[in-house]
């Protein structure tokens, strides 16, 4: 029952993948948390290790299948690449010896914070507002230029996701439509951002080792990474990524900010119950 389980969350992995660029780490720590209870405090190591895997093979075949020319926007960011990538590998290794308790709750702090960030602070779900002084014209708008991601940003951004083993959309994807995109081009984008920072998080896990007697009683584990709950969640998400890249669904671009947004409560909601 619990395979049949992980198999229908990966299915939402799938779309959270292909429709918020979200890689399925939000969805897939609360739910490997609750499929590896019996861990105890290690199961938050678990999920998180497990879910940087989900996340390097989702974000990986999104990219995959993503035009090059929606990726070609991503030109010129080899320095925000590097230092995403060093970011994860130190974030990795500071969740192998945090404690996990608190490893919970600065996930679940991270989530009401940026929750509440997306729903007060304009540029998400409203424009930045216009300055009073100035008319109002069809070209006239406070929102900032279009532009790649500053590069500084991604030595933070790649610590946080990894640490904490989100994947690092909930941190690009604000801020790239604070930028000026659209939630359509945004939520593409996080992919390969994504997999540039579960790369070296998911080799760091993999190499890991838990001493508790549970954990030596858990078959499914390779290092840190929990490979029955990867290879379920994994075999229900890849088809929907397919289809969904083919065929995209088109969503208004408000409609779409307030969809990424619920589902931050939803899964802010899912790990609060977890485990």
């Amino acid at each position: 029952m619990d395979f049949m389980a992980l198999l229908g969350i990966g299915l939402l992995t799938g779309v959270t993948t292909a429709l918020f660029g979200f890689g399925g780490g939000f969805v897939a720590v609360p739910v490997v948390v609750w499929a590896d209870a019996a861990l105890g405090p290690d199961a938050m190591r678990v999920a998180v290790a497990t879910s940087a895997l989900v996340m390097v093979v989702n974000a990986g075949f999104a990219t995959a299948v993503t035009p090059r020319r929606t990726l070609a926007a991503l030109r010129g960011g080899g320095p925000l690449l590097a230092l995403l990538a060093a970011g994860a590998a130190a974030g990795a290794f500071a969740v192998r010896y945090a404690p996990a308790g608190p490893v919970r709750w600065a996930f679940l702090g991270y989530l009401a914070l940026t929750i509440a960030d997306l729903a007060l602070r304009p540029g998400f779900l409203r424009p930045y507002p216009r300055p009073a002084s100035r008319p109002r014209t069809g070209a006239d708008t406070a929102a900032p230029a279009r532009g790649p991601l500053p590069a500084v940003l991604g030595l933070p951004i790649g610590a946080v996701a990894a640490f904490l083993g989100v994947g690092g959309s909930v941190l690009t994807v604000p801020a790239m439509r604070r930028a000026g995109h659209p939630m359509r081009l945004a939520t593409v984008l996080a992919n390969p951002l994504t997999l540039v920072v579960t790369l070296p998080a998911t080799a760091v896990s993999l190499s890991g080792t838990l001493d508790s007697a549970a954990a030596q009683a858990h078959a499914h584990l390779v290092g840190l990474v929990d490979l029955r709950a990867a290879g379920a969640l994994l075999l229900g998400a890849l088809p929907v990524i397919a289809v969904l890249r083919r065929r995209p669904p088109r969503i208004p671009d408000r409609a779409h900010a307030w969809a990424y947004l619920a589902l931050l409560c939803v899964m802010t909601a899912a790990m609060a119950f977890a485990g």
